[in-house]
């Protein structure tokens, strides 16, 4: 076996969770094989550098061995090299004010310490 579609290639890596998706995203143009946008049939051999739009993420992947059935993520990961950039750090997301359970609504006080934090003036 010299080379594999690019499609079953991404799905047998457990990139995508889905043959059908990884299909999809040949399709939609999310993946390129050496630079140019592949088919979902495309070949792909050992040390092509594939690249893949992946939730929200770009990956890039460079083949060091060919499979065509999906295997256990370990055996996977032996089937390339991952060039990718790190993934954006996350955003800390701001602090909203919460009641616990059951204290009922808040008192007129509360209300109006929450309108002023909000922004909200009457």
């Amino acid at each position: 076996m010299d080379s594999t579609r690019v499609d079953r290639w991404l799905w047998s890596i457990r990139l995508y969770k889905t043959r059908a998706d990884a299909t999809a995203a040949c399709r939609g143009g999310h993946v390129t094989l050496n630079g140019r946008i592949a088919k979902p049939a495309t070949p792909v051999r050992v040390g092509d550098r594939v690249e893949a739009r992946v939730n929200q993420r770009d990956r890039v992947l460079e083949v060091t061995r060919l499979i065509e059935k999906r295997v256990g993520a370990p055996l996977a990961a032996e089937c390339y090299i991952d060039h990718s950039p790190p993934p954006p750090p996350d955003i800390e997301q701001a602090w909203v004010p919460r009641r616990d359970r059951g204290q009922g609504r808040p008192t007129k006080r509360e209300r109006r310490q929450l309108e002023r934090w909000r922004g909200r003036n009457r």
